[in-house]
């Protein structure tokens, strides 16, 4: 039986990368979009769904879908995120918020709802990055994004404590990727969404240690 993958942020850059990854590979793809609409991708074992992250009764309404039709879940990615002060030196109240409403707030609620949905020996990926690395922080920029990663961290190491022995979980670093989050993004990252899901898709088939922090592009762990 092929095995099933939800992945958020499905309809552009990584996750849309990563769909068809996945589907390349014999999976079966639910992912999702704020519109509930994913152009390019016809495969009979694609499926899309409606979600907004920032809207805890959005999350509801999935769960309430997925159940309905009786899914189980082998591999979670939240990859869903967005980061509107990107490149931006000082904090700003609006951003801040939406930040930390998809980034933090929507991406942990989500994974808290759909933890029984996903099977025994299963996984929980958190597309994290070395910007939310409190060690290897140098730089003013980007406050809002930097403090979500570092949170989303922190609760990747909680749920591996709590899920030992029943689901791993893992965050990862994609790279530096040429996407429309930020400006230098599109115009200096090292990797395409393809070169970028890869690394992922490799990393996530993998027998990875629960409780990671790892980095895709230079295949190496990452320091809190």
């Amino acid at each position: 039986m092929n095995k099933t993958i939800l992945i958020t942020g499905a309809s552009k850059g990584i996750g849309f990368s990563l769909a068809k990854k996945f589907l390349e590979n014999g999976f079966k793809v639910i992912g999702t979009s704020r519109s509930g609409k994913i152009e390019g991708i016809e495969n009979e074992n694609f499926e899309t769904l409606q979600l907004d992250l920032s809207d805890f009764k959005n999350i509801e309404i999935l769960k309430k879908e997925i159940n309905e039709k009786g899914r189980k879940i082998d591999i979670l990615i939240n990859n869903a995120g967005i980061g509107p002060d990107l490149d931006f030196n000082n904090p700003e109240e609006i951003t801040f918020k939406q930040t930390f409403a998809v980034n933090v707030i929507g991406t942990t609620f989500l994974t808290e709802v759909l933890i029984e949905n996903i099977n025994i020996d299963g996984k929980i990926i958190n597309i994290s990055s070395k910007m939310g690395s409190i060690a290897l922080c140098e730089r003013i920029d980007s406050v809002a994004y930097r403090m979500s990663k570092t949170a989303l961290n922190m609760y990747t190491k909680i749920l591996s404590n709590r899920l030992s022995e029943k689901i791993k979980v893992a965050s990862l670093h994609p790279g530096w990727v040429r996407t429309t989050i930020a400006k230098s993004n599109i115009t200096e990252g090292r990797l395409s969404t393809e070169e970028s899901a890869k690394g992922i898709f490799d990393f996530t088939i993998s027998d990875f240690k629960s409780g990671i922090f790892w980095d895709v592009e230079t295949e190496t762990e990452i320091v809190w």
